[in-house]
């Protein structure tokens, strides 16, 4: 029996026997999701799915990956995309697929040619199942690195601590890409606010090396090229003893043990800067 041959008694088939077919696959998935998904819902996204794929093997045979089937693999991306949102897991989504063979075998495994039929589809189903795994993988990579952007956002709070002043409070660890965040925000407060004065807060900071201690450093004449004084606040003692020992400094960039003292410390200057310019002297 040729591919072509083949093709035709399938879709003669699945067309012939749309309804029941139908009713079966929404069951078999409907009882592999345990009920989390209605069966009006799934009879509605497996009735597309269906008559797609029957209109796919009509018009290009049993090739999963030909042109034919781009009305079949745009559902399956829709489908796929959904259930990764939805929380399910690439089995339970591609079983969305894997169904619809069980509900066929007792139709077509009744002579050799059914078999060969039947073995031509099993293949395609299994391309097409495979193709819902890697279009949910990719779903949840993308809502991962977007959770992370959102908690790297979250993380870096920049905030208003007094008139003219604004503090950055850390928590975790300093990396690359959180310092970018942090230099972004940071410089939009100061122009924001008109702020003349920044603290960077390391209490939350677990660890301080040479690679952190450049960030800060980065982030300081960042704020200083925009007119702002920063102050580095949270320097515990055995942060201090491990930059000593790494032999980091960080020049005439103030810091202090605590924000109460950084605090203290940018309102004078802030102070000072105001009186010089009612003075005219700066």
């Amino acid at each position: 029996m040729t591919s072509e041959t083949g093709a035709q008694r399938l879709h003669e088939l699945l067309t012939g026997q749309r309804d029941d077919f139908q009713a079966k696959w929404v069951r078999a998935v409907a009882t592999t999701l345990r009920g989390r998904l209605s069966e009006a819902e799934l009879h509605r996204e497996l009735g597309e799915l269906y008559d797609a794929l029957t209109g796919a093997i009509e018009a290009g045979g049993l090739a999963g990956r030909g042109d034919a089937f781009g009305e079949v693999r745009s559902l399956l991306v829709e489908l796929s995309r959904n259930r990764a949102r939805q929380g399910f897991t690439p089995t339970e989504t591609a079983v969305s697929v894997f169904a619809l063979k069980a509900v066929l075998e007792p139709s077509l495994t009744g002579d050799d040619t059914a078999v060969g039929s039947y073995l031509a589809l099993a293949r395609l189903l299994d391309d097409l199942g495979l193709f819902t795994v890697e279009e949910h993988a990719r779903t949840r990579e993308e809502i991962i690195s977007s959770q992370a952007e959102q908690l790297l956002e979250l993380s870096t709070p920049v905030v208003k601590l007094w008139e003219g002043v604004v503090g950055v409070p850390l928590v975790g660890t300093l990396d690359s890409a959180r310092t970018q965040v942090v230099m972004e925000k940071l410089l939009q407060a100061l122009v924001d606010s008109n702020s003349t004065q920044a603290i960077i807060d390391i209490t939350g900071v677990p660890t301080v090396d040479t690679q952190v201690a450049q960030h800060l450093l980065k982030t300081v004449v960042a704020a200083r090229m925009m007119g702002a004084t920063c102050t580095i606040s949270g320097v515990r003692p055995q942060i201090a003893q491990t930059l000593v020992a790494l032999g980091v400094e960080f020049g005439d960039i103030p810091t202090k043990a605590t924000l109460a003292d950084a605090l203290r410390l940018a309102l004078t200057d802030a102070d000072r800067q105001r009186r010089l310019l009612a003075e005219g002297t700066l």
